[in-house]
């Protein structure tokens, strides 16, 4: 049985930020570590509220816009676009069991929105030796699909093991959620299990590095290597829309 241990219903009023002791911010470019954060990303990720806040309808909005503020650099330049991105780290670390939450995303391309884990130890071990577990990843311009992958050392960037899924329209709620345990990793949209990556499996590759706690991220990058810059298509601002994170224990 799943017995709830933690959640964000993202309850508050209109334009407040969100909850400090369950969520921080990563700021910037990437820079000077990991710029355009490993991908070629063209957003500035800021904790501005014109970038992340509540609705005042128990939702959390991260919303990208194109930047308009000409002394903000980036890596590439005068940088293009803001975003957001909150963690857990350091917050609530989460052991094997069950994550999920509730997002509707924009569509367009360009636009990456995420929903991830990442393990706790990547400070000390680095990526990939820490895992990555991608529960929801999309393409702007696929809005009829999201992918889940599973990244380790052996299995990583370019040849990690993923599933694309079709979900309907991205642009509707949908429930992203993973279980895993010491065996398995199993991904889930809408409470269908279309993924499931085994210890056995991933042995063949590389070492298991998932029976550790991990923390939980949402995001909403611009360009980059996996859905290209954004076209014409890709109308700003552009939100993804959360409703709820949920984190559950085994009983």
């Amino acid at each position: 049985m799943w017995v709830q241990i933690w959640s964000d219903e993202f309850d508050g009023p209109a334009g407040s930020s969100v909850d400090t002791t369950k969520w921080g911010f990563d700021v910037g470019d990437g820079c000077p570590n990991v710029c355009g954060w490993g991908n070629n990303e063209k957003e500035y990720y800021s904790s501005d509220s014109a970038n992340i806040r509540l609705n005042g309808q128990g939702q959390l909005q991260i919303v990208a816009r194109v930047s308009t503020d000409t002394a903000l650099h980036c890596y590439y330049g005068i940088c293009r676009y803001r975003s957001a991105k909150i963690t857990t780290r350091g917050k609530m670390p989460v052991a094997p069991g069950r994550v999920e939450a509730r997002i509707q995303l924009a569509a367009g391309q360009g636009l990456w929105p995420a929903f991830w884990l990442l393990g706790d130890n990547i400070g000390t071990v680095g990526w990939p030796t820490c895992g990555e577990m991608d529960i929801m990843e999309n393409k702007g311009s696929q809005p009829t699909a999201t992918s889940s992958a599973v990244h380790g050392p052996g299995y990583s960037g370019n040849t990690p093991f993923v599933n694309v899924h079709g979900t309907g329209p991205t642009t509707q709620f949908h429930v992203y959620a993973v279980e895993w345990d010491s065996q398995s990793i199993r991904f889930f949209v809408d409470s269908v299990q279309h993924y499931v990556v085994t210890r056995a499996i991933v042995s063949q590759r590389g070492p298991w590095v998932f029976d550790q706690p991990f923390y939980a991220i949402l995001n909403l990058a611009v360009g980059g290597n996996f859905d290209h810059d954004p076209t014409s298509d890709a109308i700003f601002p552009a939100t993804m829309l959360v409703d709820y994170v949920r984190v559950f224990t085994r009983q």
